[in-house]
């Protein structure tokens, strides 16, 4: 029972051991794709929203002291990636061994398995993925998925491939060492998952690679978890700074060093640029972002709102929700909804 699909998983050629790993060079800092007025104002609100949600916090705070110097430290990070992702914790080591062997065509489910078997959480989180409802109709109405083998092959590669991205992520951006980074790392890897998901599913119609995006999606709120653990540092037991400007300016220095990140990581390059590249806007009317950030800035931008909506921030036919959306962007909001 060969694993069917393919695809290009060059970024961990370095974690794997690959002789021909591409030397690939850090991200020069880049500017959010460009966006009318209105999608600006509507990003930023969600984003304000969406971080002072987080924050627990009343209307804008300002502490311009403070403020510059977690600013000054992200910027400082930027410029040398190595100490912000020494920040956070590295994947296990059974990860890269199972996404070597799904990138082998010829590997078939029960030399998968075996290998799964060495880490119950993995194969705990396999048969989890299995048995949700979005894969059982397509496989049977009767009893859960009870073989390891049988829920690989429901999965299939690229399924595999996210469930296993998903579960090296997960420590990464859910350990917080300090007070607000602790509290606000939960809903933070929420927002990263889902944001995987939806970008994952806007991608085919945006012309984009689904695994790009579900990875993109992934990575895009590392620099983001290194900077709450800045503000930890620097407003220790205290309230978050949260004005307007100290938000767009966090957003901002956190997603350039996220891409930063990546890169340093061997990310495939379209991955790193749409982080990049995809911050603020709902980038899907703007032709000169990519495909790949145009999927992302949108799965960011419904991600956050299914947040904010679920939380009763927002309601969902609110204009800050609807605007602006297409349909098919609307379907996918409503399906996160369901998935909750």
């Amino acid at each position: 029972m060969t694993l069917t699909g393919s695809g290009n998983m060059g970024w961990l050629d370095k974690l794997l051991g690959g002789e021909n790993a591409d030397k690939r060079s850090a991200v020069a800092s880049a500017s959010p794709v460009p966006a009318h007025a209105d999608q600006r104002s509507s990003a930023a609100e969600i984003d304000a929203t969406w971080y002072r949600w987080l924050a627990a916090a009343l209307p804008p705070y300002a502490v311009p002291d403070r403020e510059q110097r977690v600013l000054d430290e992200l910027a400082r990070l930027a410029e040398a990636p190595l100490a912000g992702a020494a920040l956070v914790p590295r994947m296990p080591e059974i990860i890269p061994q199972l996404m070597r062997s799904l990138r082998d065509d010829s590997m078939n489910a029960a030399e998968l398995s075996r290998q799964l078997s060495q880490d119950l959480v993995l194969v705990a989180e396999v048969f989890r993925e299995a048995n949700r409802p979005a894969y059982l109709p397509r496989y049977h109405a009767g009893p859960p998925v009870s073989s390891i083998e049988a829920a690989i092959m429901l999965l299939g590669q690229n399924g595999m491939r996210m469930l296993l991205a998903r579960v090296a992520f997960r420590p990464i951006i859910g350990m917080g060492s300090g007070r607000h980074a602790r509290r606000v790392a939960p809903a933070i890897w929420r927002q990263s998952e889902t944001c995987a998901l939806a970008a994952s599913r806007l991608a085919p119609s945006m012309r984009a690679n689904p695994f790009e995006a579900y990875l993109a999606g992934l990575m895009e709120n590392i620099g983001l978890v290194v900077a709450f653990r800045l503000i930890d540092q620097v407003c220790p037991g205290e309230t978050l700074p949260h004005s307007d400007a100290f938000i767009a300016a966090l957003f901002n220095g956190a997603r350039v060093l996220s891409a930063r990140i990546a890169a340093l990581w061997e990310f495939p390059d379209p991955v790193t640029q749409a982080i990049a590249a995809a911050g603020g806007s709902g980038a899907n009317s703007n032709s000169g972002s990519s495909a790949l950030a145009q999927a992302l800035a949108l799965g960011d931008r419904l991600a956050k709102l299914r947040q904010l909506v679920d939380g009763a921030v927002f309601q969902p036919d609110a204009p800050v929700v609807t605007d602006g959306l297409t349909e098919a962007a609307l379907d996918c909001f409503d399906r996160l909804g369901d998935e909750e």
